[in-house]
């Protein structure tokens, strides 16, 4: 009977830790072993009996536990030890660790990867930002603020546009006890204006209860839920919250196995749970629906990129030829037909100051393009915008890579220490010291294409810009003040957008009236107002 309680209190221990650890039950996994390894040395504390003989004071061994216990001990100690050692370690399967990427293409155009866009599509709303909005829109209603907090934020399109989200969690044990059928809905900022953030409760006339998260309990607590449900025996990893284009709010857990002995993460599908019912649907890569915005956890990406660049020639490069490393982390884009890439700089080894391209890796099926393009890394373009207005003390957000007139640029925001954007950045991926920087995304882009066009950087404007000449005659002018600079805004003959150029650029502009004729230049883009990048009037011209 003494022996029977410390056992059943041992294997109720041991149910606990199980069911709060939710170990994977497969080769490859050391989870389970470790919990096993823990109660094996418990079980033989428990049942080791010493006693002190006096008056020498000395132990002297009464019992010992089951020899057995010592043949499982070192069973599990040789699984969880010796076993990775030869089946994982990089000294011997460097070539698996390098080839796990799959292959690499080399890029040739970056349309194909990072579409033009219009200025009010690119993101100035980061992570940091839709945190502070979700959290004021959640106070402004004191039953929510006391009940619940915010997620973690994903962002996604949803129908096209870019958008922040994450679901409103249980702030504890009796708050969810309280509320066991779930929170009240999910928060939506977009990514792209900071004015439009939305409390999601309803969707279709029917109410949002997000009963399988993070924040709750028991069954319902979103891992431990997948996990009685059939996925024990595989690997989970990102659990991300995202709807679908109707606003269905749904948890997307992406599958992966070992494919290198006991290392080597490597996705292989996901599973899409309904938030609201708990309902699990089972999806490879190839057949994952089209909202589902990333499979590839941003984990494993940057660590098989990693081992790309470090494996080139294997082992024992120590002499770092051609090793490569990724500079700031990943970032994800989006390009068109609703695609979307993890990004990053990559760097050799030993410059970390300057890259030498970058990697474009899909987020779905983990197809990867390399850029061969020295330029500056996602920390150097920061510290030049923030140089730029250093007076002022702003911080950089996480640069964002677009084409922007065909040139590859970084553009972030420019914030206070209370994390609000107050100005905008955008500097030349080639060239980190061509810098705008302006109060709207406008005036930004009006600075860094004046900067840019009056660069030496050996940079061919041609094979990056798409530039357009036009004779015409000038059927509207008006002008504009903004920060002490003059902007002469104006329409012409035979074509449909609205032209802005700055005194500075010409001082024809301010002299200039409807009727003159004018001959201009400027970047063909998405813009439906288009900076002139030169400006000649003719009429002067002839008056001279």
């Amino acid at each position: 009977m003494k022996k029977i309680i410390p056992i059943l209190g041992l294997l109720l221990f041991g149910f606990l830790l199980f069911y709060m650890a939710l170990p994977v039950i497969n080769y490859g996994f050391i989870g389970l072993p470790v919990l096993l390894l823990f109660l094996i040395l418990i079980s033989i504390i428990i049942f080791t009996k010493l006693e002190v003989i006096k008056p020498t004071n000395k132990l002297r061994l009464v019992s010992a536990p089951p020899k057995l216990f010592f043949y499982i001990l070192f069973a599990v100690l040789a699984y969880v030890v010796i076993v990775p050692l030869l089946t994982s370690l990089p000294m011997f399967r460097s070539d698996a660790y390098q080839k796990l990427i799959g292959k690499v293409e080399d890029g040739q155009n970056l349309k194909n990867h990072i579409a033009p866009i219009s200025l009010d599509k690119i993101r100035v709303v980061d992570e940091e930002l839709a945190l502070l909005l979700g959290e004021k829109i959640i106070g402004s209603q004191p039953s929510l603020g006391s009940q619940t907090e915010i997620g973690e934020f994903t962002i996604q399109k949803v129908n096209d546009e870019l958008y922040w989200v994450a679901p409103l969690l249980h702030t504890g044990f009796f708050k969810w006890y309280n509320n066991s059928g779930g929170t009240p809905g999910y928060v939506m900022v977009s990514a792209t204006n900071e004015r439009d953030v939305k409390l999601i409760q309803e969707v279709k006339g029917k109410p949002v209860r997000i009963k399988y998260q993070s924040g709750a309990f028991f069954g319902s607590r979103i891992d431990r839920h997948v996990y009685f449900n059939g996925y024990a025996t595989v690997g989970l990893e990102d659990f991300n919250f995202e709807i679908d284009d109707n606003g269905h709010p749904y948890w997307i857990v992406t599958k992966y196995k070992k494919r290198i002995g006991f290392a080597g993460n490597d996705a292989t599908g996901v599973l899409v749970v309904d938030a609201q019912t708990g309902a699990i649907q089972e999806y490879d890569i190839a057949n994952t629906p089209l909202w589902v915005d990333r499979i590839q956890p941003i984990s494993f990406v940057e660590e098989q990129l990693n081992d790309w660049g470090e494996y080139v020639h294997g082992y024992w490069n120590w002499s770092n030829e051609n090793k490569l490393m990724t500079t700031e982390g990943l970032t994800l884009v989006y390009g068109e037909n609703h695609k979307s890439y993890w990004y990053t700089g990559l760097s050799s080894v030993g410059k970390e100051e300057s890259a030498v391209g970058f990697v474009l890796v899909d987020t779905r099926t983990k197809e990867a393009t390399y850029y061969r393009q020295s330029g500056a890394t996602e920390f150097a373009a920061q510290s030049s915008a923030e140089g730029k207005v250093q007076e002022k003390g702003y911080h950089a957000s996480l640069p964002i890579p677009y084409l922007i007139n065909n040139i590859p640029t970084y553009v972030m925001t420019l914030k206070d220490d209370g994390g609000l954007v107050k100005m905008f950045a955008m500097v030349s991926i080639n060239d980190y010291t061509i810098v705008g920087v302006g109060n709207t995304m406008r005036e930004t882009l009006m600075a860094y294409k004046n900067v840019y066009n009056m660069a030496d950087n050996g940079i061919d404007p041609a094979a990056v810009s798409n530039k357009k000449s036009y004779k015409s005659v000038v059927t509207r002018i008006e002008n504009d003040v903004k920060n002490g600079n003059s902007f002469y805004y104006f329409t012409i003959k035979d074509y449909p957008n609205i032209f802005v150029g700055s005194s500075q650029l010409s001082n024809e502009l301010p002299v200039t009236i409807v009727g003159d004729s004018i001959n201009i230049s400027f970047d063909v883009d998405l813009e439906e107002v288009i900076d002139v990048s030169s400006f000649d009037n003719i009429n002067i011209g002839k008056k001279k």
